[in-house]
């Protein structure tokens, strides 16, 4: 038997790093959906300052999954 994967895409944000942005999206995803196999990083955006601080990292991300 072959194994089927799906594919869902979320938004996650931090306001620390993208790293944590995305460790955060993956862990909430995984309270919810069994098998997760990856992700890719499809988008990443910044919310900064008038000065160009940055004050949130967005990223979007297609997480990956085996079904059952």
């Amino acid at each position: 038997m072959s194994d089927i994967a799906k594919i869902v895409e979320i938004n996650a944000a931090s306001t620390e790093s993208l790293e944590e942005a995305v460790r955060d999206g993956l862990r909430k995803v995984a309270k919810t959906i069994n098998n997760i196999q990856g992700a890719w990083i499809s988008d990443i955006k910044v919310v900064t300052t008038p000065g160009g601080d940055i004050e949130e990292w967005r990223t979007c991300l297609r997480v990956t999954f085996l079904v059952d």
